[in-house]
């Protein structure tokens, strides 16, 4: 199944969560990947603030984002009184989501802008407090056709492996077939963060055991 990203042709500020931030610096291509969006990129403070602690510092991800802030590719953003009034019914209500993901919900809410986020509960809540508008995916950047052009296309495949692999990124059921097949089967028995990986994981080995299969023979 073929896959458009919902970005193309959209000029609106994008808002990202934590988890999009994760999915990018795991993909080593991260500041090349948002420099080549045409569109004005934020993060929420308590987004930065989640990344500040011991783990991300460690594994690297607190420094990817000074990096950003500092050359300007994202822009900090601090909570306004009524943002924070979203903020804590997001964070209060059922079913309640993460700091992180209500304070992307809460900015892309009251400044207009479009929530990239990939966990399904906060996807959930986008509509109701954004207009009834939907919240992007971070698929929807790492396909965007500015990303695939700059990178090219070895590349821009390799940060999406490495996204799904490493920063264990989180894509649509409808989306698995299109991604699945731009990685390959083999590296797809890699990527456990696949939409039922389990159920699909004995259909990849017997595709990789016959690609393998095909190619002895073939020698």
């Amino acid at each position: 199944m073929s896959y458009s990203s919902s970005l193309i042709d959209v000029a609106d500020s994008l808002v990202l969560d934590t988890s999009v931030l994760i999915n990018l610096h795991a993909c080593m291509y991260g500041e090349r990947i948002l420099s080549a969006l045409p569109n004005h990129i934020v993060i929420s403070d308590v987004v930065a603030g989640e990344l500040e602690l011991e783990a991300s510092r460690r594994d690297g991800e607190y420094s990817f984002l000074n990096s950003l802030i500092t050359n300007g590719i994202v822009t900090l953003v601090s909570l306004t009184e009524t943002e924070f009034e979203v903020f804590q019914t997001l964070t209060s209500t059922t079913p309640s989501l993460d700091d992180g993901e209500a304070a992307t919900i809460a900015v892309a809410a009251c400044r207009n802008y479009l929530p990239v986020l990939d966990e399904r509960k906060g996807r959930s809540r986008v509509p109701a407090n954004c207009d009834g508008n939907l919240p992007c995916w971070s698929l929807d950047i790492f396909q965007h056709p500015q990303v695939i052009e700059i990178l090219g296309v070895p590349d821009s495949t390799e940060a999406l492996y490495l996204a799904l692999r490493k920063g264990r990124m989180r894509v649509h059921e409808d989306h698995c077939d299109h991604v699945v097949g731009l990685i390959g089967v083999q590296r797809a028995l890699e990527c456990n963060s696949l939409p039922g990986y389990k159920f699909r994981q004995q259909e990849w080995q017997a595709v990789t055991l016959l690609e393998r299969s095909l190619t002895t023979t073939s020698e």
